[in-house]
């Protein structure tokens, strides 16, 4: 059975595909698949553009390993395979909530961790600093558990499957609360001159700048003592359905078609940007609609970096002349202490470039890897990039410390890919 990513760039046929309903099933597939000589890896939902989750041998399918194992005051132990969006819920039945999280939440709990998702914020970091103990099944077949302080906690939470399968994770949950949105339009121009004042003064920090406009979408977050004031119907299909997805999608198909009415249908985004503002519970705000499929590259460059970031940005796209639909999106996190994580031991900010899927761009994404990684960038382990392990070893302080652990756990490459070849060597 081949597996598709959700962008449908990234596709592969294993030997065998699993699907474990247990950590002993999870077990047996790894001493099988040593045993016969394969590979072995576990996906989640497709939602990384890499290659990351591809395997020539053996599949685990994570459907059936979901649910909470157990609840302990604000921590909760969630089986691997089990949906963010899933998750959010049982949550906010007990009346907790996630710190933070990114703006999808298809995303299984480990494959979201696993490869460093995060969204945004001023001081709360991405899942895998919201984790407090792991569970994974190791090449020997025996199942570790990793928690607060210890060498392989550090390394495995943003591991890439590649010290283990994860089989569950133990999160810091906190008492629900609710987040004011707010969404408006400024002025590039006027953000670059006043990133700090904006990423000092709200708790969450999310914008979009429109190519070919000087038009951004700036949207903030701020915990309320309430009381909920949720989108109506017709505000939340507006913003969320219409403006974001039916109407960006066809604006994406026109400018495929018509390459050269790109700046102008920009233009006319632009101009449709509107203000509006809501209060609801956490996760409902933190999290987006996405139906118009794309590709991403995203770079996580120093905080202080930004400007320069995003001004190489904006003059390498007018001076190329590219045409380009897809918003430049930029998010910012404080530093975070697992050795991959994008964020480790520096406050970040967040560039991601995307185009349609239909009309990929090459040289776009080349183009502006080349000022993220004269940046010192680090590449979303998720999203398209083309760096290798030489690059990576000179931006990770703790890069070779995790090669000499994989080394240690895995020295048959038991859990590798090609992906992981190229990004760990």
């Amino acid at each position: 059975m081949a597996f598709v990513n959700w962008a449908r760039n990234q596709s592969g046929t294993p030997a065998e595909v699993r699907t474990p309903a247990s950590v002993p099933d999870v077990v047996r597939a790894v001493r099988d698949a040593a045993a016969s000589g394969r590979r072995v890896r576990m996906v989640g939902t497709g939602h990384s553009f890499t290659g990351v989750a591809l395997t020539d041998g053996i599949m685990l399918r994570p459907g059936a390993l979901t649910g909470i194992r157990s609840w302990a005051d604000d921590r909760v132990t969630v089986l691997a395979g089990t949906p963010v969006r899933a998750l959010n819920e049982l949550l906010h039945e007990r009346g907790l909530a996630l710190a933070n999280m990114g703006d999808i939440t298809e995303q299984t709990v480990a494959g979201a961790i696993q490869t460093g998702t995060h969204g945004t914020g001023r001081d709360s970091g991405g899942l895998a600093d919201q984790v407090t103990a792991l569970e994974l099944v190791l090449a020997d077949g025996t199942v570790a558990s990793a928690a607060l302080g210890e060498e392989l906690f550090d390394a495995a939470r943003v591991g890439l499957g590649a010290l283990g399968v994860l089989t569950a994770v133990t999160l810091r949950a906190e008492p629900a609360f609710l987040l004011h949105h707010r969404r408006r339009k400024l002025g590039l121009g006027d953000i670059l001159g006043s990133l700090d004042e904006l990423t000092s003064a709200n708790e969450h920090l999310d914008f979009f700048w429109l190519p070919h406009t000087d038009a951004c979408l700036v949207k903030t977050g701020n915990r309320s003592p309430g009381p909920a004031r949720p989108p109506g119907a017709l505000r939340h299909w507006l913003d969320n359905v219409f403006l974001e997805n039916t109407l960006f999608g066809a604006a994406c198909a026109l400018g495929a078609r018509f390459p050269g009415l790109i700046p102008r249908v920009n233009e006319v985004s632009a101009a449709a940007l509107g203000e509006s503002e809501s209060v609801d519970v956490s996760y409902r705000q933190f999290t987006s609609r996405r139906d118009v499929r794309f590709l991403e590259m995203e770079y996580a460059v120093p905080r202080d970096r930004l400007a320069q970031a995003l001004r190489e940005t904006r003059d390498l796209v007018e001076r190329m002349d590219w045409k380009i639909t897809f918003p430049v999106e930029v998010r910012v996190t404080p530093p975070s202490d697992a050795w991959l994580s994008t964020a480790y031991g520096r406050a970040s900010a967040y560039v991601a470039c995307h185009v349609y899927r239909p009309t990929p761009n090459p040289a776009y994404f080349e183009g502006v890897e080349e000022i993220m990684t004269r940046l010192g960038g680090r590449p979303h382990w998720g999203k398209l990039h083309t760096r290798d392990a030489a690059y990576l070893a000179t931006v990770y302080p703790r890069f070779a410390d995790f090669v000499d652990l994989r080394d240690r756990l895995d020295p048959g490459r038991l859990f590798a890919n090609a992906y992981l070849d190229t990004v760990l060597g």
